[in-house]
Formats: structure tokens, C-alpha cells, sequence
């Protein structure tokens, strides 16, 4: 991987909240109207997580991104054109996107060109004309450079547009689309994508929804791709590479996409023909598979060290395919497409939502491979990791963003739904994990919400056991962890040893892959 400028994620909330600007640009839009910071037309340069002050603006709301980007791996420098089409909710006379570095060439806002300024995480627009409350507005950034790479602060590893040996990824959580295009860039404001992507000719391009359609001109070669489904930010990915693209159905009719590195010759095939089985025992879980297609990008890159949810088409690393555990990961990813993607967070502290469900799918499904019950995989962790263990220590319903994916976040997310499990019985359990699914379809939920859903579906106070096990940094106390007597009994030394080996594939994923 050639040498890239690298951003420690979570801090580019220090950056000072005063518009420097690009010299020439302000006076591009002539006697536009003039935009303060925090005046009343004036849209926030953030959403207000607490976590991540500067992640996603205020004012409007994105409809659809079409997004043309012209990439050459020869280079790794891209150009793009963004356009941007939202919805105001309140009178703008000026706007933010998310943008890390890349250079601005030019803004346009309703076809007219636009004044502009930068700071290293926001691109604020003053469009000539004030955009109404309720306008529909579409916004057209010309842009380039070769993209900026994250670092993830637990782990200390790279992450982003990552360039590899035959292409590229786009991969990355809690942030990675701010440093290709320009964007809205938190869970809070979903979309609709169009990507026309042009590579060099011998490259082949996978992206999120269904392809449709292919064009060449000289020696350059242009992708589309659709996803129809409103999608987050993070969620949206390109990958160019030499694929060896794989086109089936399940048997419900669901398009079946698979992209993977030639290079890994049959490593990850015996999993990902288990993808049509894996949904189908998903949705005898969860309900209804959430999107239009379905499918995974392998790829053999040193320097992807993580899987992640990419709506429609998960990415996988090599190593996710080693040894036994290529179906535990793609269980896990997929049960991502209901939990995450189509419901997603509502805030960053809320992380617990997204992992410790596709957590407990894992479980669910080694009980549907006869190794053992999410209860026996609860007493089993419950019973391996002591009371002064650190681990204990990461209140995981509001972890930081430094622990945001730490070990804990998955395990003990798990083990609380478990927990919620044992105390309201299985039939309330299951009704509560649908609803999650359908009443907050291709919105956002956080951790109260959940507790209110809960609590009505019970009829019980659970008040205690969610503060219990998401708030309280120590180790909850046994009575916690069964609910009855009859569910006490201890772990087969079998699933003990699942369960051990297990909690250490989970330390190797977020520590370092």
C-alpha cells in the first residue's frame, strides 16, 4: 500500500469551529446573502452526538447522492463529482458537509455556483439564494485527490480507502465516506446511492445494491451501481479490484453477489455458498431479509484487518475464512442487515445495538450447529472471566468512543440480551427482537428506546437489568446471568471450550484482526 496521510478517528471534533476560507471562493456566489455560524439560517456543522460533535450537519436532509468518481490505482488520486440531492428543514442561507481532505474545485447549488469555505472536517456552502424550509435543493461538488486513511484509537491500525495490489476498498466504521466524497456523515441522515464509477480497463467494480450497466470509452471503463434502499453514510462502499464476480439466487429469488479476490482461490468458497442457508435461518430469527440483494466481498489484502456491514454486501478479510470460522463471520455480518443497517443508531454510545445483536446471532447459530445454547455460551463466558478483570470495567451503554469496539461491546451485548432473554421468557424475547427490527425499519433506535419496547411488550420493570449489565462496570452478580434454576446448570466442557475459543477470535478481531 503506498504511503497515505493517516487521521486519528473521533478527533477531528477538536478542530476550532471557525470557517477558514479558501481564498477567492467567498466571492464566487457575487452579493449572495451572508451566513454566520450558529445564526438562525445557518445549518449545524454537526448532529449533536456527544461522541463525535462535528459528525453529520443540521438543516436538511439527503434524499439521494449520485456520485461519479474517476479512480486510477496506477495513482491512487481520484475525481469526483458529488451531487447532492436533500431537502431543507429549516430556511438555510448557508449549510454544512463532511469532507476530509481532497480538494474543492467547485460548489453549485440549484445550478448556480456557490461560495465556499473549508476547515479539515467541514465544507460549509453560502448558496446565492437562501434555500426555504422545506425546499428541495441539489447541490453539485467537483472535487479530487488522493483520499485521506483513519486510525482506529484502540487499535492503533489504519483504516479507510485503503489502495491494495490490484485496486482498492472502501471500508471503514465509525467514519470512512467523509474521505471520498461529500457528505452527511451520521446514521441519523440515510439515503438513496447511484455510483458511476470509471476505472482503468482490466479492473472490475463491486458496489453496494444490484449493477446496472457497464460502458467503455478509450481506456477507461465506467460501473453503475444502484442501491435503492436508504442507506448510512458508513454503509457505502466501492471496491475495485481483478474480482472474480459470482452471480446466483437463494431460493426465494434474493440476487446473490459475490466479489471475490482471485488470489484466495477456494479459501472462503465452502462459507459463502452457506449464504443462502445463513439468511434463510436469519430471517426465521429476525423476519423478513431487509434489502434487494444480497452478498460478500472478499479480499486478500494485508492491510484489511476487520469485516464490516457494507448494506447488501459485507466486506470480508482472508483471515475471516481460516481455520472454522468463515460462517460465525458472515452470520455475524448478515444479521448486521437488520441490526445496524436497517435499524441503525441513533447515536455512537449506542454501539451495543449493532454488535451485541449480530453477537448473539452467532450464538443462536452455533446452537443451530448443535454446539451449544446462548445460555450455555453465557454461563460459559460468565464463568471464564474473572471479577477484576478489565473487561469488566467497559460500561458498554456508554463505552467512550476509545472503547467503542472493544471486546466488551460485542461479549457483553450478547450476554445482555441473553440476560433480557431469561427475564421476560422466550416468547416476549422474540416479539421484542422483531419489533426492534419492524418499528424502527430504515430509521435509527438507542438504548432508552429499546428499554421502553421491552418494558411494553413484558409488562416488567427492566430498569435493573439493563442498568445491570450496559451500565455498571464491574461484574454483575450470578443471579443475573440465570433466570431460573433449571438454567443454571453448568456449560458442557464442550461449549466451554467453544465458548474460550470463541472470546479469543473476538480479542484477535478488534485488537488487531
Amino acid at each position: 500500500m503506498r504511503s497515505r496521510t493517516t487521521l486519528l478517528c473521533g478527533t477531528m471534533f477538536t478542530v476550532l469551529l471557525v470557517l477558514q476560507v479558501t481564498p477567492g471562493v467567498m466571492g464566487a456566489a457575487g452579493g449572495g446573502p451572508v451566513c454566520e455560524p450558529g445564526g438562525r439560517a445557518a445549518g449545524a456543522p454537526g448532529v449533536g452526538d456527544p461522541y463525535y460533535p462535528l459528525y453529520g450537519n443540521g438543516g436538511y436532509d439527503v434524499r439521494h447522492y449520485d456520485l461519479s468518481v474517476r479512480y486510477d490505482p496506477g495513482t491512487d488520486r481520484l475525481k469526483g463529482v458529488a451531487i447532492i440531492t436533500a431537502v431543507a428543514t429549516q430556511r438555510l442561507a448557508c449549510f454544512n458537509l463532511d469532507l476530509v481532505g481532497l480538494t474543492v474545485r467547485e460548489v453549485a447549488v440549484d445550478g448556480r455556483v456557490a461560495a465556499w469555505s473549508r476547515t479539515d472536517h467541514e465544507l460549509t456552502v453560502i448558496p446565492r439564494h437562501a434555500v426555504n424550509d422545506g425546499g428541495r435543493f441539489r447541490v453539485v461538488v467537483r472535487y479530487g485527490g488522493s483520499p485521506l486513511m483513519f486510525t482506529d484509537p484502540l487499535a492503533g491500525l489504519a483504516y479507510g480507502f485503503t489502495d491494495t495490489d490490484d485496486g482498492a476498498l472502501v471500508v471503514g466504521e465509525p467514519e470512512v465516506a467523509a474521505s471520498w466524497f461529500p457528505v452527511n456523515d451520521h446514521p441519523v441522515d440515510r439515503a438513496r446511492y447511484t455510483f458511476r464509477i470509471t476505472v482503468p480497463d482490466g479492473y472490475d467494480v463491486v458496489a453496494n445494491g444490484l449493477p446496472r450497466r457497464i460502458t467503455s470509452r478509450g481506456r477507461w471503463t465506467t460501473h453503475v451501481w444502484r442501491a435503492k434502499d436508504p442507506m448510512i453514510s458508513y454503509l457505502a462502499t466501492f471496491d475495485v479490484g481483478e474480482w472474480d464476480i459470482r452471480t446466483s439466487e437463494t431460493t426465494s429469488g434474493l440476487p446473490v453477489i459475490d466479489a471475490v479476490d482471485p488470489d484466495l482461490g477456494t479459501l472462503a468458497d465452502a462459507s459463502l455458498a452457506r449464504q443462502p442457508e445463513i439468511v434463510s435461518f436469519l430471517e426465521d430469527n429476525f423476519g423478513p431479509y431487509p434489502f434487494e440483494t444480497v452478498g460478500a466481498i472478499v479480499d486478500d489484502s494485508k492491510d484489511l484487518w476487520f469485516a464490516l456491514e457494507t448494506q447488501t454486501r459485507p466486506i470480508y478479510p482472508r483471515y475471516a475464512f481460516k481455520h472454522r470460522w468463515g460462517d460465525y463471520f458472515l452470520v455475524h455480518e448478515l444479521a448486521h442487515q437488520w441490526y445496524g443497517d436497517l435499524v441503525a443508531l441513533g447515536r455512537w454510545r449506542d454501539i451495543w445495538l449493532n454488535e451485541g445483536f449480530a453477537t448473539y446471532a452467532e450464538w443462536l447459530w452455533t446452537e443451530h450447529e448443535d454446539v451449544g445454547t446462548p445460555q450455555e455460551i453465557l454461563g460459559a463466558i460468565y464463568a471464564e472471566i474473572p471479577a477484576d478483570d478489565p473487561f469488566w470495567e467497559v460500561a458498554i451503554g456508554d463505552p467512550g468512543p476509545l472503547y467503542l469496539f472493544h471486546e466488551a461491546t460485542y461479549i457483553r451485548g450478547g450476554m445482555t440480551l441473553q440476560a433480557l432473554r431469561n427475564e421476560v421468557g422466550d416468547a416476549a424475547f422474540w416479539e421484542i427482537l422483531r419489533a426492534w427490527a419492524d418499528e424502527h425499519a430504515f430509521g435509527t433506535g438507542t438504548t432508552p428506546e429499546l428499554v421502553e419496547l421491552a418494558e411494553r411488550v413484558s409488562g416488567l420493570d427492566l430498569d435493573g437489568l439493563f442498568e445491570t449489565w450496559l451500565f455498571t462496570p464491574e461484574k454483575p452478580p450470578a443471579s443475573a446471568v440465570a433466570a431460573s434454576a433449571s438454567r443454571a446448570e453448568p456449560p458442557s466442557p464442550r461449549v466451554a471450550r467453544w465458548a474460550r475459543a470463541w472470546r479469543e477470535l473476538v480479542e484477535r478481531r478488534v485488537a488487531t484482526g
